[in-house]
């Protein structure tokens, strides 16, 4: 790839990575959706790894699909794109700083919503979080390997031609 096109990549993803954290922050935070109707009265939180992780799982079936698959999953699946886009668009491109970032994004929102009393901390959230993150860096790496592959088999064949 050249220079052009790769600064317009990374262009690309510094427009997604923003538009993807206010996603993020109104989904977690603000969204009807997702349950953010009111204001609880009293703080709500967890402090003990895999307490709500396990509740979930043992009764998913009282709770139902929709309530399990938001919680366990759906936690996963909304920092999936933060791991993505974040070394798509920084210089700092490395796994570490991906969970790190991955989990410090999240360690605000789940502090954000303790103070606030819009939703609940829960520690298996940061947790879920930063696999999630962690997912999107691993999705990161295998697309950037197939791109540089696909960029040396063109040159090769333009080699070839010449």
């Amino acid at each position: 790839m050249n220079y052009k096109t790769r600064k317009r990549v990374r262009a690309l993803g510094k427009l997604l990575f923003v538009l993807y954290v206010f996603f993020i922050i109104y989904f977690l935070l603000f969204s009807e959706w997702y349950g953010r109707t009111g204001v609880y009265t009293e703080y709500r939180y967890n402090l003990v790894l895999f307490k709500e992780i396990k509740r979930f799982w043992e009764y998913r079936d009282q709770l139902g699909f929709f309530a399990v698959f938001t919680n366990l999953f759906g936690n996963v699946i909304i920092f999936i794109p933060f791991g993505f886009f974040l070394p798509m668009a920084s210089r700092r491109r490395s796994l570490s700083a991906t969970v790190f970032y991955s989990f410090g994004l999240s360690l605000c929102v789940e502090t954000f919503q303790l103070i606030s009393r819009v939703g609940s901390f829960d520690v298996d959230d940061l947790l879920l979080n930063t696999l999630g993150g962690l997912a999107g860096y691993i999705a990161f790496v295998i697309c950037a390997a197939i791109r540089r592959r696909n960029d040396t088999h063109r040159k090769k064949r333009k080699k070839t031609k010449n």
